[in-house]
């Protein structure tokens, strides 16, 4: 039998598809089984006083690819994805060629950090996602797109630069603030070099103890970069407190609200968003779903406009991709919308029904849930 749920009237939506007939007192079936659910159906359940239905869900993917799931459309789901299909925003794309001279650059900043050459490796690296955010007039991030290598640090490095980068700009920042920024997202870390090799690298969750030596590493990490010439104040400042909370609960320094930096800001949304997103020897990652409901919930944490800033760039579910409704049923992204990353507009791909998630009342119960 298939996976099934029982779902109270008046949260039915059209395009849910009923798992056990729905019968009157005398036995005689009203609604078949395996009925695809409209409008029609459900207001004739009301009226009929039924209270609740089981309804079809959180059944395994199908074995079909999204290719054969879109061949197999009726006409008007067809047509309706064709209709309501909105492209996704430029978002940042890496060539190879530019991720092989970031990954080459990331690793001598991080293994050179009292070379001559450091700040020179550090520009250079910023101007190339600088112009990958520049080249398509890029607004949005799939952090798919701009993986660089497996190695965590210089990864995460590059993540949170191009992360913090792209929030700032939609957030208002210069040109010359985004290079800030980008400078210090992906030197942000850099004092891990002078983190005990044993607590880096240990694969199990810290001690109190060793962790209270791993919450120095924005200090080392300031200490190291404001030797450089040609780094900021912002990027100094930017680095040093990324780990800072809006309600004063974060450190080194214990600041809170309006005495942490606009980039520290920034880059702290970008820092934890990626942590929880990546595996790790002592964690799994987290389902990207997941890690963005989590970093929501942090308005106490984090600085509200750079987190509304952070929303408004992701993309979650690209345009065209296929998502698994609340309701049991399947079907097509054809727009994202700004605000909502976790609340697309969709077409399910059985009913051909447009479900405008981000708006429409009457879908306010339904999610998608893979």
């Amino acid at each position: 039998m298939a996976a099934r749920t029982f779902i109270e009237i008046e949260e039915l939506v059209a395009g849910m598809v009923l798992e056990q007939a729905v019968e009157d007192k005398a036995g005689h079936s009203l609604i078949e089984r395996g009925t695809v659910l409209d409008d029609f159906h459900i207001d004739y359940l009301l009226e009929s006083g039924v209270t609740g239905v089981y309804i079809r869900g959180r059944e395994k993917a199908p074995e079909q690819t999204a290719e054969e799931l879109m061949e197999s459309l009726q006409n008007g789901a067809r047509e309706e994805i064709e209709k309501n299909r909105v492209p996704d925003r430029s978002s940042v794309v890496l060539s190879e060629a530019v991720k092989k001279r970031i990954y080459e650059g990331i690793e001598y900043i991080y293994h050179n950090t009292d070379s001559e050459d450091f700040e020179s490796a550090a520009h250079s690296v910023t101007e190339e996602l600088l112009g990958a955010l520049a080249s398509n007039n890029a607004v949005a991030l799939d952090l798919d797109q701009i993986k660089i290598c497996d190695e965590y640090t210089f990864k995460h490095s590059v993540d949170v630069a191009a992360m913090a980068m792209t929030i700032g700009k939609n957030y208002g920042l210069t040109h010359r603030e985004l290079k800030e920024i980008g400078l210090a997202g992906l030197l942000h870390d850099v004092g891990k070099t002078r983190v005990p090799e044993e607590i880096l690298n240990k694969p199990e969750r810290l001690t109190p103890e060793e962790f209270e030596v791993m919450k120095q590493h924005s200090l080392f990490s300031y200490q190291i970069l404001k030797e450089k010439a040609t780094l900021s104040e912002g990027v100094l400042m930017g680095v040093l407190e990324h780990h800072e909370k809006q309600n004063g609960h974060g450190y080194p320094l214990k600041m809170s609200g309006d005495q942490i930096h606009k980039y520290a800001k920034i880059i702290s949304v970008a820092d934890v968003f990626d942590a929880l997103v990546t595996a790790r020897p002592y964690k799994d990652a987290f389902p990207k779903r997941e890690a963005i409901e989590m970093i929501m919930s942090m308005t106490q944490e984090m600085d509200i406009n750079a987190m509304k800033s952070f929303l408004d760039i992701l993309i979650l579910y690209p345009v065209d991709s296929i998502v698994h409704l609340s309701n049991g049923e399947y079907a097509r992204v054809v727009q994202n919308v700004s605000g909502y990353v976790l609340r697309p507009r969709v077409v399910g791909l059985t009913s051909g029904r447009l479900y405008d998630l981000s708006e429409d009342i009457h879908c306010a119960s339904l999610i998608i849930d893979n």
